[in-house]
């Protein structure tokens, strides 16, 4: 594969039209161009973390409207390698995707999975969490493992403290930030590949718009906002949301990494922000969980044992016209597949049309009513809240 030379810009500005913004909120409309595609935002990115949203294949992502999907630096790099992803011809012809791809620079993975680690001016040394074999990973070598997974849209290497971090803390994961930052915008890309630079800083406005100030004035094609999604109350969550996006430009996308519920999804929109990605979907789904515009609803539990309604009444996904509770609470409770596999289905079409649904109301001027009626009828429930809190397969 030939790289672009180090630093050159693709310049995604040029690549996303802002559409429309809403009159009553935040809320935008936009259409970004990749080189596998349009992706027309605010758009949900279906998690595949090693290759492979989980128990979804990738005819059923594209039946159901999936634009682009997710994929990690930090688990490719480990399993099944660079060598076998370079040899197929990049991540695309790997997985048989042929839609874009947005892949994650491993810093979360590395601050979160790697219980002995090392900080160097360049990087992180630290233990695999399979073999507990050494390894290191900084700016050259996670732009260098996207380049040769050649996705679409790249992720800055960035340090993402919990949100327990004390002040001191918070400020030395900034200060690597930025300057891991500046080395990823120089490093050599995949041909049309663009990068996005994450914002860090906790709930601290000055660290946050420092950060933000930093990475715009290095021109990244995108903008993520980080350190959210990571433990923290859903108050906190939206603090650091609100006081980040008006540091943004606002004719480039916008990126909240790892979130969230349908109905923060909503409350984000209003917000500003234009992508998200998070694992809720299909993991809750293997615990017997489905998503509603009602809110979260157990299969599992007792009173789905003769309730032979599907999952949702007006859901068109495969599962709810095919099968109802009844059956599905059958197939979770006797360990069959085809359970946790019909609730990642529902799951991930229900955050799917909830998006597509997002972007008809903007266009049509509706979102402002869409977003009462969203929030009136859905009800988290403690089990999902604490799922996303715990939210580490990203």
């Amino acid at each position: 594969m030939q790289l672009n030379a180090p630093g050159s810009q693709s310049t995604l500005a040029a690549m996303f039209e802002l559409l429309k913004t809403d009159t009553t909120s935040k809320a935008r409309l936009g259409r970004l161009t990749t080189p596998h595609g349009v992706v027309e935002t605010p758009v949900f990115m279906s998690v595949g973390t090693q290759g492979s949203v989980k128990a979804i294949d990738p005819r059923e992502l594209r039946e159901m409207g999936t634009q682009i999907i997710l994929g990690n630096a930090y688990h490719l790099n480990i399993r099944p390698g660079m060598d076998i992803i370079r040899a197929a011809g990049g991540l695309h012809q790997f997985i048989n995707w042929p839609g874009p791809i947005l892949t994650d620079s491993g810093g979360f993975q590395v601050f979160s999975l790697a219980t002995i680690r090392k900080i160097h001016a360049h990087g992180v040394e630290f233990r695999s969490h399979l073999d507990g074999s050494l390894l290191f990973l900084g700016p050259k070598e996670a732009m260098g493992i996207q380049a040769a997974l050649g996705s679409d849209i790249a992720m800055v290497f960035d340090d993402c403290p919990p949100h327990t971090s004390t002040l001191r803390e918070f400020r030395a994961a900034v200060e690597r930030t930025m300057r891991w930052a500046a080395e990823c915008r120089e490093q050599p890309r995949a041909p049309g590949q663009v990068v996005f630079g994450i914002v860090q800083g906790g709930t601290n406005a000055a660290l946050r718009e420092e950060c933000a100030k930093a990475l715009v004035a290095l021109e990244f094609d995108g903008y993520a906002i980080g350190g959210v999604s990571v433990g923290e109350p859903e108050p906190e969550m939206m603090r650091a949301i609100e006081m980040t996006e008006p540091l943004l430009p606002a004719r480039q996308p916008r990126y909240a990494m790892g979130l969230g519920t349908p109905a923060q999804m909503v409350e984000l929109v209003a917000r500003g922000v234009d992508m998200f990605d998070c694992v809720l979907p299909t993991r809750v789904a293997r615990n017997g969980t489905a998503f509603t515009r009602k809110g979260s609803l157990s299969i599992k539990a007792g009173a789905c044992k003769a309730d032979f309604r599907p999952i949702e009444e007006d859901c068109d996904c495969f599962a709810c016209r095919h099968f109802t509770r009844a059956y599905l609470r059958h197939l979770l409770n006797v360990g069959e597949i085809l359970g946790l596999r019909m609730l990642s289905v529902h799951n991930t079409g229900m955050y799917l049309r909830t998006m597509a649904e997002m972007r008809a109301a903007i266009a049509a001027g509706t979102f402002a009513a869409f977003r009462r009626e969203f929030g009136a009828n859905y009800v988290p429930t403690k089990k999902v809240l604490l799922a996303r809190a715990a939210d580490a397969e990203r």
